[in-house]
């Protein structure tokens, strides 16, 4: 890893965790809630512990000024939902971009299993190649996701993660297995950070569970993206994945301390 790496990835986390709130689902899903005020969900997400933000290269503009010194990622591909096949992720945007907007790292999606994984596998390969040059992290959103592939099974997370390691990425973003046991061998299939994804929104204490269940067994933190914006009070909800992932706190503990579930 290059100084230059180093430094940026130091920006996106502490002390080897991480705690994203990926924010580009405009282009997958459009201005969902929680995305119309943009500005002010990355202030409410920082302000809560949020090491970094993420989102595609347009929004940089409205994420720069508003993200309290946090670390920033843009994310470089892209589908819709409504498009003829989402996991079709295409390039949007690349490495000297980023570069030029002010970001400390960039992101990739591939899909491990899929029909298009061999055009995201030569394309990812490119960014890596790009962002060595220039000293740049690559977080690669490696999932298990194709035809007949089960999205949760700790093996194919594990191919998924290792596969990520072995084409250039710095930090790895996966789905959770959905138990530690299992989640312990995605782990140890790369000596590269692995971190949850979020998904579909569930309770509160659901989601602190499987955070700390992550982080018990080796993994290096979070990248939620609805579980975080869309929740009632993102502050909130941000704080407390940034305690169990930074301090280690206990569920409870953590719901307490931030008046988890947020009343109505």
């Amino acid at each position: 890893m290059s100084t230059g790496t180093d430094a940026r990835l130091s920006r996106l986390g502490r002390d080897g965790k991480f705690v994203t709130v990926p924010m580009d689902h405009g282009i997958t899903m459009g201005a969902v809630e929680g995305l119309k005020d943009i500005e002010g969900t990355i202030t409410a997400v920082t302000d809560g512990g949020a090491d970094a933000v993420l989102t595609q290269k347009g929004l940089a503009e409205r994420v720069i000024p508003n993200r309290n010194d946090a670390g920033y990622l843009i994310h470089l591909n892209g589908s819709t939902e409504i498009g003829p096949d989402e996991t079709d992720k295409r390039q949007t945007a690349t490495v000297k971009e980023a570069v030029r907007l002010g970001a400390d790292g960039v992101s990739f999606h591939i899909n491990v299993g899929s029909d298009h994984e061999p055009d995201q596998i030569a394309a990812m390969a490119d960014v890596t190649e790009v962002a060595n040059r220039f000293g740049m992290p690559v977080l690669a959103m490696a999932y298990a996701r194709g035809p007949g592939v089960d999205e949760h099974d700790a093996e194919n997370l594990g191919h998924a993660v290792r596969l990520a390691e072995e084409l250039g990425a710095d930090l790895v973003k996966t789905a959770y297995s959905g138990d530690p046991e299992g989640f312990e061998h995605v782990v140890e299939s790369t000596s590269k950070p692995v971190i949850i994804a979020g998904g579909s929104p569930s309770s509160d204490r659901e989601t602190l569970k499987t955070v700390r269940d992550s982080i018990d067994v080796g993994g290096a933190g979070v990248s939620m993206g609805r579980t975080i914006f869309q929740h009632p009070d993102p502050y909130a909800i941000s704080s407390a994945v940034a305690a169990v992932v930074h301090e280690r706190a206990e569920v409870e503990h953590a719901m307490d301390r931030f008046d988890l579930p947020v009343k109505p």
